[in-house]
Parts: C-alpha cells; structure tokens; sequence
C-alpha cells in the first residue's frame, strides 16, 4: 500500500483545554481539503504515555496516508500540557475541546476517533456522549481494567484491533465483552502483538489500514 506524505506537513501546536493548554501535532496535507479529520489518543500518562508513543505515532500515519487531518495531543499533566491527571473524567474533556479544534478546523470532515490502551477507553466516551462521530477505532481496549459498557449501544461503527499476545489487555478478555458491543463493528487481530506491538508495528498498521481503506473511501 502507498503510504507517500509528499505534500503534508506536521505542525506543533496548541489547543485550548479546559484545565489550560493541551499540547498536540497536527499532520495535515497541505491543500487542506480532507474529507476526514482524525483525533488519536494516547496510552495511561501515568505509565509513561503521550503522543509520541509508538502504536499512536504509527496509527496517526496510517489515517494520515488514508488522507485524514490527523491531531494527536497530549492529556493533561502530560508533556508539556498543563493541568494534572484525572484518573480519566477530564481527560475525555481534554479529548472532546482537541475535538472541537478539528471541527473548527476541518467543519466539513468527517470526524475519526481513535485510541490506544488507555486513550482507548477515552475514545470509547468520547464518541457514546460526542454527536457526529462517524468512526471509531480502538487499539488494545483495556477491559478488564475500564468499563466499556457505553458500547454495548453506540451504533457508531468501530474497528477494534488486538494482539493477540497482549498480556496487558488480554484477547480472551476481549472475547468476553466484544459480542455484547453494538454492532456495526470489526475485531481485527494481530498475530503475535503485545500490548505495544513489539516488532509487529507494520503489522498493526497494514491491518489498520485494510479495515479502514474501503471507509476512508467513503465506503462502508
């Protein structure tokens, strides 16, 4: 698959939040006419995770070559984002005011929502209180740690991607609570992937971009 970036650009920037200003990178194709724009969440920043960390970097990309406008952020009291953790109730308002810039910026897109580990769970709320949602993608759920139970009725679609040697957030633990989630939805599994897909990042991201392809199309 092409992932070519000629023309795109990556920004540094920052985004107002409501506990002060949320760092973030904005990848964006220089013409500025996309037909979605993406919000990609990081991992728990009490273990270590921002924007930069890998699984997010590589997924950013991944809807970035799909043709996305592509912000990643960091939560509060990560980085160099002010405020301070909150064990996950403002974090999903961090999320929802980076949101607000992509809508301001892009008012036309499509609006894409995806995480991974813990920036899973906070796109999982993100879209069951957050209208106009067309897209979900969750990388690595943590469900035996937060409750996923909001999906069980979103009818918003949702791509949902597993290693399938995650000892963190285990596949059988996915496998319990999956079939209960709204349908439409898609488990796609990565042979061999931990929890931070160790020498399986291409593998995450040709995967990712299989499912989403025929979307980011304007399929469904």
């Amino acid at each position: 698959m092409s992932r070519s970036l000629a023309g795109s650009r990556l920004v540094p920037l920052t985004v107002a939040g409501p506990s002060g200003r949320l760092e973030a990178l904005l990848q964006e194709h220089e013409a500025r006419d996309h037909a979605i724009a993406a919000l990609v969440c990081h991992p728990h920043p009490l273990y270590g995770g921002t924007m930069h960390n890998k699984v997010v970097h590589r997924a950013a990309a991944v809807l970035h070559a799909l043709g996305a406008a592509v912000l990643r952020f960091n939560f509060r009291g990560a980085g160099a984002s002010d405020g301070r953790h909150d064990q996950g109730e403002g974090e999903v308002e961090d999320a929802r005011a980076a949101l607000r810039f992509l809508v301001e910026r892009y008012p036309h897109a499509r609006r894409w929502v995806a995480g991974f580990s813990f920036g899973a769970w906070i796109a999982s709320r993100l879209a069951a209180t957050e209208a106009g949602i067309e897209r979900l993608i969750l990388i690595a759920p943590p469900v035996t740690t937060s409750s996923f139970d909001g999906l069980r009725s979103l009818a918003t679609p949702k791509l949902v991607l597993q290693g399938t040697a995650d000892d963190i957030c285990p596949p059988a633990a996915l496998h319990d609570q999956y079939p209960a989630w709204a349908e439409p939805k898609q488990l796609v599994e990565v042979p061999g992937g931990t929890h931070f897909f160790d020498k399986q990042l291409s593998a995450l991201a040709d995967a990712m971009h299989e499912a989403l392809a025929p979307a980011a199309k304007g399929g469904t």
